[in-house]
């Protein structure tokens, strides 16, 4: 083993990588993939200060994908012998001539340089799957009898999401890659009860992130002042009117856009989703390729990118799941769309020259299908204004912070979103929090009244650990960095009336 990898011995991680190559090339492929993976997952949650739950997973295996005359085919085990290896390749080719005859049309893949071979880890000083389950425990206990200790509190809950996964790419035209991605997600959320004002929760809008467990020790985020702060919040969240229907400026803080921005961006920027791939599950897009270059998605300020690159981000990786270098590419240019998210299958069909990168698998067993990568909305240039300044050019609004439930339709068009916190804006300033918030609109109209953008001081990644696609089921990490944001005249809905119909 090396300092790079944990787990995987990369000696014999290149010993299998090279059997199934050669081994599939013997039996007729004509292209060939190999991930040799080991992927270690935690999960520790507290619920009022006691342990309630603590798993610990290591999952091995070895995938193998071919390219047999236009038709791919796929294996994958969990055997660490090199003749098991070679085997599964020789399975592989034989089950993509199985399915040949109910390919429709030959698959081809845009072409990818040979990458040498590259080293890659994420960002972090302490790998949060090595830190004991009695340190978690402890500062998980500690954080929850905190805020326990304040009258009007019930209950808490505390957990902690920790990921470290090891990976052995190699393919048949050169690349190999060894790859560490590290990543972790906190949060605490409470629930105070009042005898006549009902109750409410409130989590934690802490992100998660591509890094180490120093992330939960202060390095990144003030666990220490959101935390001291989040019961005041929510008793005064639990004794705030309810909001009153009707159209409003809303200011909206990144805790909560970068949701927004990944479902009615990220999704709908999936090229197999625009092609109509994913409609049997996920739906497709409403953002087809014959609007490419000429839908306007939003105003002049709105410009997008897709990143695998992006520091601390969770889909960022050195190399993809088919020997694709991480790059960062634009999907809304000045409000216009102006690209997609490819591997290299779709990149083909679309007639580009390259993939973005966008391939992923979320196990050695899972065969790798288009992910997203770090969608994010680009901060105004220069010295933009701050989020303070942005709640000053609103006479009546609402600041939304942190994200909550949501609901989309399966073209990506027609949404609504909920949040943790809503503060009533009069004549510029806040003037205390309101209840039962839900903004709706479609995602052109949305978009298209955002009149302004907060500057680099308000951007912020965040994003998800579990992004549902494909089918059998895959999840993947995704970030999604974004300013402040002030978009005007959004149609509010009161969430408890509406629910009570």
């Amino acid at each position: 083993m090396t300092d790079l990898f944990a787990i995987l011995d990369e000696d014999h991680s290149r010993r299998l990588s090279t059997s199934a190559l050669e081994a599939a090339a013997a039996a007729g492929a004509s292209h060939t993939q190999v991930r040799v993976e080991s992927i270690r997952s935690q999960d520790v949650g507290l619920r009022d200060a006691e342990l309630e739950t603590s798993s610990d997973s290591t999952e091995f295996g070895v995938g193998v994908r071919v390219l047999v005359d236009g038709v791919f085919g796929f294996a994958a085990t969990v055997e660490r012998e090199v003749d098991d290896i070679a085997n599964l390749a020789r399975r592989a080719v034989a089950t993509a001539r199985a399915v040949a005859r109910a390919q429709r049309r030959a698959v081809e893949l845009a072409a990818e340089p040979n990458h040498g071979e590259v080293r890659w880890s994420s960002p972090y000083r302490i790998d949060p799957t090595l830190v004991s389950l009695a340190e978690k425990v402890e500062l998980l206990g500690r954080w929850s009898r905190q805020i326990l200790e304040v009258e009007g509190i019930a209950h808490v809950s505390a957990n902690v999401l920790c990921v470290s996964e090891e990976k052995h790419y190699a393919d048949s035209s050169g690349t190999t890659a060894f790859q560490r991605r590290v990543r972790l997600h906190p949060a605490v959320e409470a629930i105070a009860t009042h005898e006549k004002a009902g109750f409410e929760s409130m989590r934690t809008v802490a992100p998660p992130v591509g890094r180490g467990w120093e992330y939960l020790l202060g390095e990144g985020w003030d666990f220490e002042a959101e935390l001291a702060q989040l019961p005041a919040n929510l008793l005064e969240k639990l004794h705030s009117p309810s909001v009153e229907a009707g159209r409003y400026d809303l200011v909206v803080d990144p805790t909560n856009l970068w949701l927004t921005i990944h479902e009615s961006i990220g999704h709908a920027t999936e090229l197999d989703r625009a092609l109509g791939y994913e409609a049997a599950y996920a739906g497709t897009s409403f953002a087809t390729p014959d609007k490419l270059g000429t839908l306007k998605y939003g105003s002049s300020v709105m410009n997008v990118t897709g990143d695998r690159t992006a520091e601390f981000g969770l889909a960022t990786t050195a190399i993809d799941d088919e020997g694709v270098e991480g790059q960062s590419f634009d999907l809304i240019r000045d409000g216009v769309l102006v690209g997609y998210q490819l591997d290299r299958a779709t990149a083909s069909v679309a007639g580009r020259d390259r993939s973005n990168g966008c391939a992923f698998a979320d196990s050695p067993l899972h065969v790798p299908i288009q992910r997203m990568a770090n969608v994010s909305l680009q901060p105004a240039p220069g010295d933009g204004p701050s989020t303070e300044e942005l709640i000053a050019r609103v006479d009546r609004g609402i600041y939304v912070v942190g994200d909550k439930s949501w609901s989309i339709d399966m073209q990506r068009y027609n949404f609504q979103f909920t949040g943790q916190r809503f503060y009533r804006i009069e004549n510029g300033a806040l003037v205390g929090q309101l209840r039962d918030v839900a903004y709706q609109a479609t995602t052109t109209d949305f978009w298209g009244a955002m009149e302004a953008v907060g500057g680099r001081q308000t951007y912020l990644l965040a994003g998800a650990f579990n992004c549902g696609k494909g089918q059998p089921g895959q999840v993947a990490p995704v970030s999604h960095g974004c300013p402040s944001a002030l978009i005007r005249e959004v149609s509010i809905l009161n969430a408890r009336s509406e629910g009570g119909r």
